[in-house]
């Protein structure tokens, strides 16, 4: 079916009676048929409509087809006739006598009508109220009277009320098939000229009940209709109605994800690719089918997930930009209250509120301080109760209603599984810490925001002095809050140095600034002398050990939480055989490290303490379980869960520490070997990694080429780019997360 509806096809005009009908006449239709039936109703809405409700089912009722009429009794707190008892003193106190007289003069036939049980029934903090107490009382003295409650959905009733209702139904905002019902032929012009797109109005008022509606739509009876030769004006007119539906409480953010947020490609790309992407395509496709299918795939709840400062808040609002909602940023420790019921009550709001000004985003900052997994958290039981809210509120969204959750957490593992499954969060983005890449775009736009004049060599050495820790006792790295604080200062520098005049940013005022407002942690000057000279052992020895997977990077400054300083390897080059050679290869590649150390300094250091490790593991394991040893004894039995070791002799173990001992010895000269031949190159090397801090491939290749080097680089011809979703996903989470890398020098 096409979405665009003909405009003649609308109504002329319409009385607000005539629009409740037109709009909630299958709801009334129900709760009227359930009356008939002897069975009390409450009846959820808000309460501007409460009273056309009331008259619509007042006139079924009176007149049902072909069945018994009811009478309906409203409550309404009149005050009592003249020469009656005198009357109480609020209006509440009027009602509840009114209840009181009616309940005990029910006759069959008789519906108690109540338009407030929320007002009646509202409980304080410390329980039921008084008011509440009496009406309690009232409505269960008399089990065969027929009551129709209304109630507005941001008030909870006790449960001793809800439960004299056996049938509730809840009537919020809109259906959008029944948006052409009430939308009127001079208004739905503003629109389009024969037809309108009713779908694309409906992103705007599908949280509005239909007599604010008909307020909303009443308000622009003076525009001019549409004019083709001028689309910008229906936006135009979207964007007022936004303006009129949204609450006080909300937002409207101005951020581009593209060009307000630096670097994060992976992140961008993601949230492009599963949410923004689809509705595009939804507000694009001319069939209510195709719309109504690309609905059901898109998510409507996202966890960012990441450190703290690295911008999950704003990635959530730059999505509300790129859809035109509107945003509510709740703070997990503000919705609890140690009053029962009430932390509960302010999740309920936040709902309604985001609803009646949809499309919108509910952005819940530290959502892991009271969604923490059920069963497992010793807190006062508050938190269990606001999940279970959560999870009912989340489960309440029609399909058609372009309304996301978006929660923000540094502590994702700690989450209800609840929460997790398909139709609430089900997408999760990882933000992490920005690498070299992303705070270079990062600090170009705040560069760029605070008008710094920063040459473009002190610009990388500042894109470099950000790779280390901000506090390496917490792994806390340089976040985008980190960055934003750094140029902030850097501004204040420029003012200072000034005086009113143009200045230029220094090395200096970088080194001031960052030593005065962090307490960032790197080696000293000697340390990375050592380090440098470490890694580029074991890049030297890759690159001449024809059996060696060749040297892909060298870093001083890596982006990895655990290894700062590291040396990676391209082994996919190699196959997937392990000869001897190759293994012996590798443990003197290993020894590379701690001999540059040695002869270049005259000593070891601790760091290497990790490469230790790797080359008496692979000695071991040449000699027990490949077979590489003299005896070509295999050292290991099955068992029912795999292999273990088996119980040798001591002679037998004898042997084997002095062959593992040999064939590490034997690589540890062949490594002293290499380098001191070849020391020359190794200060080179050296030396350009202190310069460059980061020696990728190409820099390797061209720094042996110039030194006349002949080393085959293996180019690896087996790797195939994979195109599947599941191999774009890995490729997602390889940008985001550190480099798992081969070698690496321990922080130590």
């Amino acid at each position: 079916m096409p979405i665009d509806f003909p405009i003649a096809d609308l109504p002329l005009d319409m009385a607000e009676e005539d629009a409740v009908e037109a709009a909630y006449g299958e709801d009334l239709d129900w709760v009227a048929e359930k009356l008939r039936r002897g069975v009390s109703v409450l009846l959820e809405c808000e309460k501007q409509i409460t009273t056309f409700l009331y008259a619509a089912l007042r006139v079924r009722l009176r007149d049902p087809d072909g069945g018994k009429p009811l009478r309906c009794r409203y409550v309404a707190g009149q005050p009592p006739a003249e020469g009656e008892q005198a009357a109480p003193s609020s209006l509440m106190q009027l009602m509840i006598r009114q209840i009181a007289d009616l309940v005990r003069s029910a006759e069959p036939g008789t519906v108690i009508v109540v338009p407030h049980v929320d007002l009646l029934t509202t409980t304080t903090r410390s329980g039921l109220s008084m008011e509440a107490k009496e009406v309690i009382a009232l409505v269960y003295e008399n089990p065969e009277v027929l009551l129709l409650g209304f109630k507005d959905p941001e008030f909870e009733l006790p449960k001793t009320i809800e439960s004299v209702f056996t049938a509730r139904r809840s009537i919020l905002g809109i259906e959008r098939r029944k948006l052409t019902r009430v939308i009127l032929q001079r208004e739905a012009r503003k629109f389009g000229v024969e037809t309108f797109d009713p779908f694309s109005l409906y992103k705007y008022v599908s949280g509005l009940n239909v007599i604010r509606l008909r307020q909303v739509l009443s308000q622009f009876g003076d525009r001019m209709d549409f004019d083709p030769r001028h689309p910008d004006g229906r936006q135009e007119l979207f964007r007022d109605i936004r303006e009129l539906t949204r609450g006080a409480e909300l937002e409207i953010p101005t951020v581009d994800l593209d060009k307000d947020i630096g670097g994060y490609d992976a992140v961008k790309e993601r949230i492009h690719k599963e949410i923004l992407t689809l509705i595009k395509a939804c507000d694009e496709t001319d069939t209510e089918g195709e719309v109504k299918a690309i609905e059901e795939l898109i998510p409507r709840g996202i966890i960012f997930e990441g450190p703290p400062g690295t911008g999950k808040t704003y990635f959530a609002k730059a999505i509300a930009s790129a859809i035109d909602a509107t945003t509510i940023v709740v703070s997990g420790p503000e919705l609890k209250s140690k009053w029962v019921g009430e932390s509960e009550a302010n999740l309920r709001n936040i709902f309604m509120r985001a609803r009646k000004s949809a499309p919108s985003i509910i952005i819940f900052d530290e959502l892991d301080s009271f969604a923490h997994r059920r069963g497992s958290y010793a807190g006062t039981g508050v938190e269990h109760s606001m999940v279970n809210q959560l999870l009912t509120e989340m489960d309440g969204f029609r399909k058609e209603e372009l309304v996301f959750v978006v929660g923000t957490t540094n502590f994702f593992e700690s989450l209800d599984e609840a929460l997790l499954r398909p139709g609430r969060f089900e997408l999760k983005i990882r933000v992490p810490y920005p690498k070299e890449k992303g705070r270079r775009a990062i600090l170009n736009i705040y560069r760029k925001k605070f008008g710094l004049e920063i040459p473009d060599e002190v610009f990388e050495y500042l894109v470099r002095k950000t790779s280390g820790y901000v506090n390496s006792d917490r792994r806390v790295r340089f976040s985008g809050d980190h960055l934003y604080a750094l140029c902030r200062g850097l501004a204040r520098q420029t003012i200072r140095q000034g005086k009113g005049k143009a200045y230029t940013i220094t090395q200096e005022d970088v080194d001031s600034v960052i030593g005065d407002a962090f307490e960032v942690s790197k080696p000293s000057d000697s340390e990375e002398k050592v380090i440098a000279a470490h890694e580029c052992g074991h890049a030297l020895m890759a690159a001449l050990l024809p059996e060696a997977a060749r040297p892909e990077k060298v870093t001083i400054e890596g982006e990895d939480d655990e290894n700062q300083f590291y040396t990676s390897f391209d082994r996919d080059a190699l196959g997937i055989i392990t000869t001897t050679a190759r293994a012996e290869a590798d443990i003197a590649v290993a020894f590379g490290g701690r001999v540059a150390e040695e002869i270049c300094y005259g000593e070891i250091s601790a760091g290497d303490m990790s490469d230790l490790h790797q080359a008496s593991r692979l000695a071991r394991v040449m000699i027990e379980a490949w077979g590489m040893g003299e005896s070509q004894e295999f050292c290991y039995e099955e068992t029912g869960e795999g292999y273990k070791r088996r119980r040798l002799s001591d002679h037998r173990e004898e042997q084997i520490d002095q062959e593992v001992d040999g064939v590490l010895e034997k690589q540890r000269e062949r490594a002293r070997t290499i380098l001191v031949e070849h020391r020359a190159t190794l200060d080179a090397m050296t030396e350009l990694l202190l310069k460059k801090r980061v020696l990728e491939r190409k820099d390797l290749k061209d720094f042996f080429a110039a030194r006349d080097y002949t080393i085959d680089w293996r180019e690896n011809k087996l790797k195939v780019t994979d195109t599947t979703p599941d191999a774009k996903e890995a490729k997602e989470a390889d940008s985001a997360e550190p480099a798992k890398v081969e070698s690496a020098g321990d922080a130590s």
